[in-house]
């Protein structure tokens, strides 16, 4: 059976979809705000319905469908099908049955896995990745998510816990990370980090147009704002994501020596700044790492956008069904 429902579980939006896991095609694609703020019961009902919603606009007969798999944003137990802990929804949603719970409404096998390891299957199933054997995936956004595909074969660890790329320590003197840490990659270099670095720059009274695109309301400032800024020509704010992507670097090139990946793929919404975030990564990993000539890997921008966390957690549904 080629045919998974692919839910992508955001702070903002769920989205899901019915996917064919042979070429990544999707249809019934619907997205409904998460209003987390209400609560995971209710979460989960909205989820229930848009699932239900999807499949009735999908063309695709219930009983076509494989099984569906939930990109969630946090701790799982995968042997369980719970959720452990969200940081970035509200309630954060201890130890809550998620499969049951889809299961019992839908009546279709449900799998969850982290969101960003089910958008590094995607890529290197389907995207940015595809054709080479092993990739890392950074994800950055609200944090810095991960994923490692490994000879083939995407690496979960301790109950799918490895590939936290984002919580690679790269000062140990570092700022405290919202992990409980100090000195992560995701308290440098994630979105709302680059928003600080913006907003510093405002307050301090530097020579920037950034408060002027947000009318001096630091509210308005976002990582898409500095990028315009940076594309016209705004110093600063081009120094703000040469600096976000010298500590990505710094990760990138650590994990080039641990792993040995032939792609690195950026992906999340701060990626879509482009070249003005990869060039810096792209040079200080040319200044930091040797042990491997440059020729030998990549490091490039996801390709499946929004729809690739939908489209890797189908795909897990689908390798994990009989």
């Amino acid at each position: 059976m080629n045919n998974y429902i692919g839910v992508d579980l955001g702070g903002t939006l769920l989205k899901a979809a019915v996917v064919d896991t042979v070429d990544g095609t999707i249809s019934g694609l619907k997205r409904v705000e998460t209003r987390a703020h209400a609560g995971h019961d209710a979460v989960i009902e909205r989820m229930i319905e848009l699932i239900g919603s999807v499949i009735e606009d999908s063309g695709v007969s219930k009983s076509q469908i494989g099984g569906v798999g939930i990109g969630v944003p946090g701790v799982l137990d995968l042997d369980k099908g719970e959720v452990i802990f969200l940081p970035n929804l509200h309630g954060q949603w201890p130890n809550v049955p998620l499969r049951q719970k889809i299961e019992a409404s839908i009546g279709l096998p449900t799998h969850l896995i982290n969101d960003v390891r089910s958008m590094t299957l995607a890529e290197w199933t389907f995207g940015a990745g595809k054709g080479v054997d092993t990739i890392a995936c950074f994800a950055i956004g609200t944090g810095i998510g991960g994923g490692l595909v490994i000879n083939g074969q995407l690496h979960l660890g301790v109950n799918g816990t490895a590939g936290e790329l984002g919580h690679q320590i790269i000062d140990m003197n570092g700022p405290k990370c919202g992990c409980g840490s100090r000195g992560c990659l995701e308290a440098f270099a994630s979105g709302p980090a680059i928003v600080a670095m913006g907003i510093k720059a405002v307050v301090q009274g530097l020579t920037t147009n950034i408060g002027t695109l947000a009318k001096y309301d630091l509210n308005k400032i976002t990582p898409k704002l500095i990028y315009e800024a940076a594309m016209q020509g705004d110093e600063i704010a081009n120094d703000i994501f040469k600096r976000a992507g010298f500590y990505i670097g710094i990760a990138v090139a650590s994990t080039l020596a641990a792993v040995g990946p032939r792609k690195i793929v950026i992906g999340g919404g701060v990626s879509q700044a482009g070249d003005l975030l990869l060039e810096p990564i792209r040079q200080t990993v040319r200044e930091r790492f040797f042990i491997v000539p440059t020729k030998e890997f990549e490091i490039v921008q996801a390709a499946l956008g929004a729809d690739a966390g939908l489209i890797g957690a189908a795909l897990w549904a689908c390798k994990l069904s009989p």
